[in-house]
């Protein structure tokens, strides 16, 4: 399974804004987006040598950033995201929205947002490891795209672990969305509906990224 190994911090930094790829370390004060603020700027400079020169950003340039910074928040390789598109393409409804709620779909983001990982990474790595069940199945694809009335749950031998007993209760005060309904006790969640445009809670103007795919 392809994945990015490089630092992961670098990215919340490219973009400009916090994209929470590390867990708990974003929310403390050893975040790297946080420490490397310039003095009179709310963000830090860009990575690499040249990451401080302010240039005049294009109408395509403002287009890619908006789409390496959704790619990167949800973890996406540029083929899968591509692909992502053109299934909310050929979806009934407003193309961007769409794309948004496919990712939001992703059991590793629905594990994470239930509090059941503390970052989408972690996620990805639990659900290969075969640690979640869809509809009392165990699914180790992280990819796995969950639909309305799905039952995701964690393995009934893994619940009694001492690291998922650590990472729930890390993770209690974490809100799940609207479109979830968690019982923590059972560590069992069913979709009541699918995610959409209201359920987003980072600030991203998708509209960009549509505009990018259809040149």
């Amino acid at each position: 399974m392809a994945r990015y190994t490089g630092a992961v911090c670098r990215m919340c930094r490219r973009e400009g804004q916090k994209l929470f790829l590390k867990g708990e370390r974003c929310y403390s004060d050893k975040c790297s987006f946080t420490n490397r603020k310039a003095p009179k700027s709310e963000v830090p400079a860009a990575p690499g040598q040249h990451g401080q020169s302010r240039k005049k950003v294009s109408n395509y340039g403002m287009q890619l950033r908006e789409k390496q910074k959704v790619r990167r928040y949800y973890g996406l390789l540029e083929k899968q995201f591509a692909k992502y598109y053109e299934m909310a393409d050929r979806k009934q409804g407003m193309t961007g929205p769409n794309l948004l709620s496919l990712c939001e779909s992703r059991l590793d983001n629905v594990v994470y947002r239930l509090g059941l990982a503390s970052s989408r990474a972690e996620a990805r790595q639990l659900v290969v490891h075969g640690h979640y069940t869809v509809n009392g199945k165990r699914v180790n694809i992280p990819s796995f795209l969950v639909h309305e009335g799905d039952v995701i749950a964690v393995c009934e031998k893994s619940r009694t672990s001492e690291k998922f007993k650590a990472v729930t209760e890390a993770n209690s005060a974490r809100p799940v969305p609207m479109w979830l309904e968690y019982n923590p006790e059972k560590m069992e969640a069913k979709v009541v509906r699918m995610p959409n445009r209201d359920d987003i809670d980072y600030e991203v103007q998708e509209n960009l990224i549509v505009e990018y795919y259809s040149k």
